[in-house]
């Protein structure tokens, strides 16, 4: 029988940090909530969550690995919202953050999520936020899952 190892959402003792990218704050507001929401409804408890505003999604991976590298943290999850607009400006910031987050998780070992939303306009950004679908939340569920699979594969 071959040894099977699932995640699961149990944060107790864990700490998780959160890097927000400030432009368009509104939505990413949400997003933060919504992973605070998720973390906090898992046992992790509010003075175990840091959240570092950021100025954008472009500076999100320096703070990340930042953080991912004071081996304080189970997680980092990364949240912010690029919208398009009329040049290809979201397109380099978003490519660059995604490559950024996805290196500061093979670099550390520590898990570091993509809760960043890339949206055509700001009401698929805004649908991506809310209440029903929350790219932060998901994000927050990622980061839970990944830090206990890895503690269970040492």
């Amino acid at each position: 029988m071959p040894r099977i190892i699932k995640p699961d959402m149990n944060g107790a003792g864990r700490r998780f940090a959160i890097v927000a990218g400030m432009f368009n704050e509104d939505i990413v507001k949400r997003l933060v909530d919504g992973a605070v929401g998720v973390l906090t409804s898992h046992g992790v408890k509010d003075g175990d969550i840091t959240v570092a505003w950021v100025p954008g999604v472009f500076e999100v991976p320096l703070v990340a690995r930042r953080l991912a590298a004071q081996g304080r943290y189970m997680g980092v999850i990364c949240v912010g919202a690029v919208i398009q607009g009329e040049t290809m400006h979201d397109v380099y910031v978003s490519e660059n953050a995604a490559r950024g987050i996805s290196e500061v998780s093979r670099d550390t070992g520590v898990p570091c999520t993509f809760g960043i939303i890339t949206a055509h306009d700001r009401d698929q950004a805004e649908a991506r936020s809310g209440p029903e679908v929350n790219r932060g939340a998901e994000a927050a569920e990622a980061a839970l899952e990944m830090a206990h699979l890895l503690t269970r594969l040492e």
